[in-house]
């Protein structure tokens, strides 16, 4: 049985019992807590929780999923895969533990022929919570033998978030692969003999705060029981189609067999072999999942992950004798498994090719100068007898080779060492700090999630920005310090929900309005306003006088000047995102943007710099589209009529079975957005690029002014040409190649003053020679040069009045102040060296004296210090050390 038959038999099978179907979520999860979409009760997590109420009371879904803690196992066990599918149904106070129980059963063995998956009921095991009698007599009721239900403890059979909040016990069903794969006694005995298929979460209890698995206290009944449950596709595969494990399944064995046949090396002849060969099948479609839900190569969180992923493939495949590139093998044997399944794997395979072959290209070219960096440092490891490389060495290969801590850690250990784990997380702590010194802070911090149920309960908040600027409503809720309150006053910071808003809540890339909130005897500044869950609006507000309370009237108020600005910069962020199709192809696809009053930043998959010309081809476009005064329609349809229209979407955005589908010149800009836009397209006034720039090897960057600010951008400019060519007494067209001439001859001046000053150190060489003296065996020059502009003007020196010295025993040294410091210069020639004078060890003498510190090779050698004071005594002390 094929795994897109496994996936709609589920379906199928579900939707006959009431559950409404529901596509899979994006990997890329909602949760902030998430970088990915782990399980396939996520999406459901706020319907579950009671978070935000349910839109249906029961439900399936085959949810793509991706996990990374077990990475290390991938490959070495039959069921660890990074990439995977969990089927699942879920029940919103609706059935519960009998009817899961029955569907479950019913499903797993029913025959094939009538659209079950035909397992033998002799071949399965269960396990429920150790006093979960409830569930051990349902199971006993539809035929389950006692002696195959086995009682586990809560590390194993309960299920709870981890914190205060719902919990239940679970029950699994284990599949029995036989004596062949290991030993008897049941899942009790933990062994890859039994696999386990499917998890059945009871959720009907409210527990308290505690640590661990199994360290809590329930306080009692939820108020509706609910039911989660998985199944794992990969897993069920497997069984299904015969197979040892998930690496050989339908949607993965390609790529496999892909890997053997570019390294002529072939599969089940060698266990070390069979890993990276089962590594390169999991990673290579775990990445064509992620790249097709839009993530992106990077150096940092869900980017991080996928690059990591990518470039174990790399490595996979190198220790498996392949040294090129073979992602252009590999991922179109991934994309044509499963394009079944998936079909926006070959409708985006353009996109998503360029920057996998882009990555490895890239990665290709810095693992060689990066294994060799490794190299060098195993070996020195070792000759000093030691058994851990340093964590400088391993945040060097990250920092500057683009090696996952986690590869790093994989060579040292091949090469029997381990790495300094301690000192390299210092180094990566240091530079994140660094970097959220730098960035900056978020403006609003909401209250825990938790707060805003009841506010949801009310139902969603209305957004009615996109036909007025002005809404009366009412205070639903107060939160103060992530404390629902009853009232706020004068200048306290207060959360306000809102029944109706016409503030836009930050979103879409679209920063959110400025704005008051007003009503009787009090004004509330907006701070911000954002979306802690989904469908609820909250507002960050300072109480500028009076006291609001629940209950009391309120009119918000958005602020025209920042409405306008936010409405000509969003709209023009769809006119530069079409521009760049127009001419770079569809393939200049959008990963991001941000936008806000008179700015806009836009980020594309493209992997080279946009060249001058290419950059003023796109800003003219857009600028003609604005001249052109485009009409921009907004409309509301599903989500599937408007992807059929040609709608895009962005990767990291969710969207609704209803979607609002913006036009800007009918189908030349189409693209899903709640944000809000211009009615024409010249109210945008203008489009001025001021920066293109790379953020990672696949992405570049756009930024722009817009309306009002570009054109004060281009004034400023236009002022500064003004003062040039009044300077200049230049025609403003002639200014390059004026300021050109003008840098040839500044050039040329500066050569020739350079020659001036080597000539003048040069003449000063005689009176040098003048000063030396025996001092034991060898002629000693040494003196205080004064102040010179660089320590390059006193080696020049030294070097010179050596090589004037002759062959018998010479020792140079000279001494200046650069910079308000004191450098000293100290050379030797051979004859010198021969008698014992090395030039490291009288400069670092010497600098000890001048408060500082020095070195360097036998001949030649520099010390400084910060004690100009010190110099005559420092050139004593070589002429002391030279006689000695």
């Amino acid at each position: 049985m094929q795994t897109a038959e496994i996936r709609g038999r589920w379906l199928a099978f579900f939707a006959d019992r009431g559950h409404t179907v529901v596509p899979s979520a994006s990997l890329v999860s909602d949760d902030p807590t998430l970088l990915f979409t782990v399980a396939g009760m996520v999406p459901f997590v706020p319907y579950l929780t009671g978070l935000v109420p349910p839109p249906y009371p029961r439900a399936t879904s085959v949810q793509k999923c991706i996990r990374t803690n077990d990475i290390e196992e991938v490959g070495k066990t039959p069921r660890h895969g990074t990439f995977f599918q969990m089927a699942g149904n879920f029940s919103f106070g609706d059935y519960f533990k009998e009817q899961a129980i029955q569907y479950a059963w019913e499903l797993l063995t029913t025959p094939e022929s009538a659209g079950g998956y035909g397992f033998l009921e002799k071949d399965l095991w269960v396990t429920i919570y150790l006093d979960d009698d409830e569930a051990f007599g349902y199971w006993r009721a539809i035929g389950v033998p006692a002696d195959r239900i086995q009682r586990l403890g809560k590390e194993s059979n309960y299920w709870s978030t981890g914190q205060s909040g719902p919990a239940g016990p679970c029950s699994e069903i284990f599949f029995d692969r036989g004596p062949a794969y290991g030993a008897d006694g049941g899942p009790a005995t933990d062994d890859d003999r039994y696999v386990e298929i499917w998890n059945l979460v009871f959720m009907q209890y409210l527990r308290g705060e505690g640590s661990g698995k199994d360290d809590f206290e329930i306080l009692g009944d939820l108020p509706k029981k609910n039911i989660d449950t998985g199944m794992g596709l990969e897993r069920v595969a497997f069984l299904k189609q015969g197979v040892e494990n998930m690496y050989e399944i339908d949607q993965v064995r390609p790529v496999l067999d892909r890997a053997a046949a570019l390294s002529r090396r072939a599969y089940g002849a060698d266990h070390e072999d069979d890993v990276r060969m089962r590594i390169v099948a999991d990673h290579v479609r775990s990445s064509l999942m992620l790249m097709s839900d839009g993530v992106m190569p990077s150096n940092e969180g869900r980017g991080y992950i996928l690059r990591r992923l990518m470039r174990r493939t790399v490595r996979a495949m190198r220790l498996l004798g392949v040294e090129g590139a073979t992602f252009p093998e590999l991922f179109p044997a991934s994309r044509d498994a499963m394009s079944d399944a998936y079909p926006e794997v070959k409708s985006d395979y353009d996109r998503i090719s360029q920057a996998a072959y882009a990555e490895e290209e890239t990665f290709l070219r810095t693992l060689t100068s990066g294994s060799a960096v490794l190299d060098v440092a195993v070996a020195k490891t070792k000759k000093a007898a030691g058994a851990e490389l340093p964590g400088d060495t391993a945040f060097l290969l990250h920092d500057t080779y683009g090696f996952p801590i986690e590869l790093t850690l994989e060579m040292a250990e091949e090469a029997g060492l381990s790495v300094n784990r301690e000192a390299f997380d210092a180094l990566m702590s240091k530079q994140r700090a660094m970097a959220k010194a730098d960035a900056k802070a978020k403006k609003t911090t909401l209250a825990d999630l938790s707060v805003y149920s009841a506010f949801r309960a009310q139902g969603a908040t209305v957004f009615t920005g996109h036909d007025t600027l002005q809404t009366e409503s009412s205070i639903l809720g107060l939160i103060v310090e992530g404390a629902s309150v009853t009232n706020a006053v004068a200048g306290e910071i207060a959360e306000v929900i809102l029944s109706e808003t016409s503030l836009y809540a930050e979103s879409g890339g679209q920063e959110a309005d400025a704005g008051l909130i007003v009503g009787p005897g009090y004004e509330l500044e907006v701070l911000d306003v954002q979306k802690p869950v989904a469908g609820l609006i909250s507002h960050k507000v300072q109480v500028r006088s009076g006291e609001v309370g629940v209950g009391d009237s309120a009119t918000s108020v958005v602020d025209a000047d920042w409405r306008r600005g936010a409405r000509q910069a969003h709209s023009g962020t769809h006119i530069l995102h079409a521009a760049l199709r127009q001419v770079l192809g569809p393939n200049a696809h959008q990963s991001g943007s941000y936008n806000k009053a008179g700015f806009l930043r836009f980020d594309f998959s493209w992997n080279q710099a946009l060249s001058p010309a290419t950059r003023s081809e796109i800003e003219e476009i857009a600028n003609n589209a604005i001249r052109d005064n485009l009409e921009v329609v907004t409309r509301e349809m599903n989500l599937t009529e408007a992807k059929a229209l040609g709608a895009m979407a962005l990767f990291s955005e969710k969207y609704g079975d209803r979607v609002r589908v913006v036009d800007i010149g009918g189908p030349w800009s189409r693209e899903l957005c709640a944000g809000t836009h211009v009615s024409t397209s010249a109210e945008i006034g203008m489009i001025n690029l001021v920066s293109e720039a790379s953020v990672g090897s696949t992405n570049r960057r756009v930024e722009s002014l817009v309306g009002l600010e570009a054109f004060r951008d281009l004034a400023a400019e236009r002022a500064i040409v003004s003062q040039l060519t009044a300077n200049l007494k230049t025609p403003k067209e002639a200014l390059p190649e004026r300021i050109n001439d003008l840098l040839q001859n500044l050039k040329a001046a500066e050569k020739k003053i350079a020659a001036y000053e080597a000539r003048a150190l040069s003449d000063r060489v005689p009176a040098l020679l003048a000063t030396a003296s025996r001092a034991g065996s060898v002629m000693l020059v040494a003196e205080n040069l004064g102040t010179l502009a660089s320590a390059d003007d006193v080696r020049m020196l030294v070097t010179a009045t050596r090589e004037r010295l002759g062959s018998e025993p010479a020792v140079v040294a000279l001494a200046a102040t650069v910079g308000e410091k004191p450098v000293v210069i100290v050379a030797t020639n051979q004859a010198a060296r021969d008698a014992g004078h090395k030039a490291g060890a009288l400069a670092k003498q010497v600098a000890g004296i001048l408060g500082g510190g020095g070195g360097g090779k036998d001949d030649l050698a520099q010390g400084g210090g910060t004690d100009v004071s010190a110099v005559p005594s420092a050139l004593d002390a070589v002429r002391t050390a030279v006689v000695r």
